[in-house]
């Protein structure tokens, strides 16, 4: 990891209109299920991005994002936390929340 992406990583996270950030670790096998779902949710929504943050990689993103626990999910909006979801949740929260996030 070089300075460099965590800090257009940080950025990114900051700058895009609307974006879905998804925290994970690799040793995390609930995540390994659950990002490909949260993936294609968001994909169905046109002008969100969505952003994979490995937190082993870049502890301090995660840290800035008080990320303590994976996974965990941070809906952006205007680099604003707009919803967090962490752990245990439903994907049917998550999916309306992604709704009613966007204009």
């Amino acid at each position: 990891m070089s300075e460099s992406s965590e800090s257009r990583l940080i950025q990114k996270l900051q700058a895009a209109p609307a974006l879905v950030a998804y925290f994970s670790t690799p040793t995390c096998n609930v995540c390994k299920v659950l990002r490909p779902k949260v993936e294609a949710m968001v994909a169905d929504f046109e002008g969100v991005e969505f952003q994979y943050v490995d937190s082993s990689l870049y502890p301090a993103v995660a840290g800035q994002h008080v990320v303590f626990a994976v996974p965990t999910i941070i809906l952006f909006v205007d680099g604003r936390e707009m919803r967090r979801f962490s752990r245990n949740f439903s994907t049917d929260d998550f999916e309306r929340s992604l709704k009613n996030m966007l204009p």
